[in-house]
């Protein structure tokens, strides 16, 4: 029913490949990928069922922002000195470039595996480096973070459910993570279903429109749209419990961000795990407000199978 291998491509001799995909089918369907950019992994490409494609890896505007994504701008190691004094080093590892004086970090992927559940269901664990850039002391970057990020895929009908559960822990220093706007779990579609191209976004109260539901709280909020061809296709985001209760970050040019760190931060000792879960809805046809909202009440009995 599944299959979970490298993407195939010919390369002309002497040419190597920057980085490889990982490509993920169901019932011979392309559902999405693994892929690394040179600053962080992602999910890309993104496909409803019927074999759309629903997000942008990265755009003019925004070249950080990569399909679905994890990511924090303002990341702290406390680095220990004699005497038990410690040293705060800041690192981004959301934009690509030095952000607000913080030097810009990758997160890397250095493993994969996976299992099936069963006929519809195919659990994938990642792990990840949160590796600081090149310095004096550490030529290669300091790996801040570990991370372990499992990827549970449900394939139902008319659309597939994706659950995206990071578990972050700390290497040798303390890390606090925040406050910040630009975090954790990311989505960015492609310019058919923004709404400053046509495309409608709703959310789980009922309301319309990026800016009535920026900065309310919600259970889910949805971008769809009509793509090539007439037909309507779709990409829902919705928090599972640890991140639940804060305000969205929504825009009509395409981008929506479940944020625990908005106004607030969160500290992981040493030898501690902070868990930080999403769960991505990838649907043809419109927002379907009632099969969301069932969507959204099965998060917890899903991640128990």
């Amino acid at each position: 029913m599944f299959c979970v291998d490298d993407e195939a491509v010919d390369l002309p001799s002497g040419a190597f490949a920057h980085s490889r995909r990982v490509d993920v089918r169901w019932q011979d369907r392309h559902v999405f990928s693994f892929s690394q950019s040179p600053w962080r992994a992602c999910l890309y490409p993104l496909y409803t069922p019927s074999g759309i494609a629903v997000t942008s890896e990265s755009p003019a505007d925004h070249p950080h922002h990569n399909s679905v994504w994890i990511a924090a701008d303002r990341v702290t190691a406390h680095l220990p000195f004699e005497g038990g004094v410690t040293e705060p080093a800041l690192y981004n590892f959301y934009v690509n470039d030095t952000f607000q004086g913080r030097a810009p970090g990758r997160i890397l992927a250095v493993g994969l595996t996976h299992r099936q559940i069963d006929a519809s269901h195919l659990r994938l664990e990642q792990q990840l480096q949160w590796c600081g850039p090149p310095e004096w002391g550490a030529p290669q970057g300091r790996v801040i973070a570990h991370e372990r990020r499992v990827v549970d895929l449900h394939c139902r009908q008319n659309r597939y459910v994706i659950d995206l559960c990071s578990h972050l822990r700390a290497t040798d220093w303390q890390l606090t993570v925040g406050p910040t706007r630009h975090a954790y779990h990311g989505v960015r579609v492609v310019e058919s279903l923004r709404q400053s191209h046509g495309g409608q976004v709703c959310d789980a109260s009922h309301a319309q429109g990026a800016g009535n539901i920026n900065g309310t709280v919600s259970d889910w909020v949805d971008m769809s749209g009509t793509v090539g061809g007439g037909c309507v296709a779709g990409i829902t985001l919705m928090p599972h419990a640890d991140c639940s209760g804060h305000p969205w970050f929504v825009t009509d040019w395409g981008t929506m961000t479940v944020n625990p760190f908005h106004g607030s931060q969160q500290h992981i000792a040493m030898g501690e795990t902070l868990r930080l879960g999403a769960r991505i809805v990838v649907h043809d046809g419109p927002a379907d407000a009632a099969v969301l909202t069932a969507e959204q009440a099965r998060i917890t009995q899903d991640m128990g199978a």
